[in-house]
């Protein structure tokens, strides 16, 4: 007897009315996946990215297409070749982009995509590290191998990624300016960022002789940075690949993260938050049956932090 299960699934792309939510088979793992109880997941702006169709030249999706690439959960059933994880694991994992997503009530994902779920967080906090916390890991510590002491400019740093940017900035004991807007000063200044700069009324671009900025805008706020960069400085960005002729002009390194999943920084993470070293503030809650709503919340860009979807109890 086929098991059924509801998704949160496109069978076009368009806004959020595309969203449906579907009865359908639940996965099965092949020999190297597990297949997981979602308990909650989260919104990430790729989430609607995806689902209006900017995405699928790179990431050649099937419809009808499951939504969502955050996740904690509960390992229900192994591949034959599983050996780390065992049924009934607590874990968590941004898994692979170009498969069905989280928005279900099962899912079946790579073993080594997943690690450990923090002890110390709950599903939703759990579910809200993944994307985020991978984004600014590789971003900080792979491409521009920030180092004790760096001055480091975090665009926006009130939004998911950037509350993760701040706090790992300061746990390699950088000095850490962060864009964001007064009403997000004390947020910002909370997570350890040493100077918030109100993007309303001051001007990021006065600052000189960066180590790091941390792309997490775009346009016309990733041009205003290269010139803060001193000589051999680094420029990363989560939007847009950046300029290598701007990079040349400057004499800076710049990169571009397309986060990917790595389970070993996920254990990281989660030793971090079992520290007390990793805080996740949580936006805004919504029921599977609600995902559109949670899509309006993330293209607002005002979230304070992470919009998740509880999917089961």
């Amino acid at each position: 007897m086929t098991l059924l299960m509801k998704a949160a699934q496109i069978n076009r792309y368009g806004d959020q009315r595309a969203i449906e939510i579907n009865t359908i088979a639940v996965p099965s793992p092949n020999a190297d996946e597990v297949l997981v109880k979602v308990k909650s997941a989260a919104v990430n702006p790729v989430d609607w990215k995806i689902r209006e169709g900017y995405l699928q030249d790179m990431l050649n999706h099937n419809l009808p297409l499951t939504l969502g690439w955050d996740v904690a959960g509960e390992i229900e059933s192994i591949g034959e070749n599983v050996k780390e994880l065992k049924v009934g694991d607590a874990v968590y994992s941004r898994p692979e982009i170009t498969k069905n997503g989280s928005f279900a009530e099962y899912m079946t994902i790579s073993a080594n995509e997943v690690a450990l779920k923090p002890a110390s967080l709950s599903w939703q906090e759990a579910a809200g590290v993944p994307l985020a916390g991978l984004t600014a890991w590789q971003s900080l510590y792979e491409l521009t191998q920030l180092q004790a002491g760096d001055r480091v400019l975090i665009h926006a740093g009130s939004g998911a990624v950037g509350q993760f940017a701040i706090q790992l900035a300061k746990l390699r004991d950088a000095y850490v300016y962060t864009t964001t807007s007064a009403r997000n000063t004390e947020l910002v200044l909370s997570l350890g960022a040493d100077q918030a700069i109100d993007y309303h009324h001051e001007d990021f671009s006065e600052l000189r002789d960066l180590d790091i900025v941390f792309d997490t805008v775009g346009g016309e706020t990733l041009d205003k940075s290269w010139e803060t960069l001193k000589k051999g400085g680094r420029l990363v960005s989560i939007i847009s690949p950046p300029s290598e002729e701007k990079a040349g002009q400057h004499q800076v390194s710049a990169y571009f993260c397309f986060v990917q999943p790595n389970s070993q920084q996920l254990a990281e993470l989660s030793k971090l938050a079992d520290a007390g070293k990793l805080l996740v503030n949580i936006d805004s809650e919504f029921t599977l049956e609600q995902t559109h709503l949670a899509h309006e919340r993330s293209e607002t860009g005002r979230a304070q932090g992470k919009i998740i979807v509880n999917v089961s109890k």
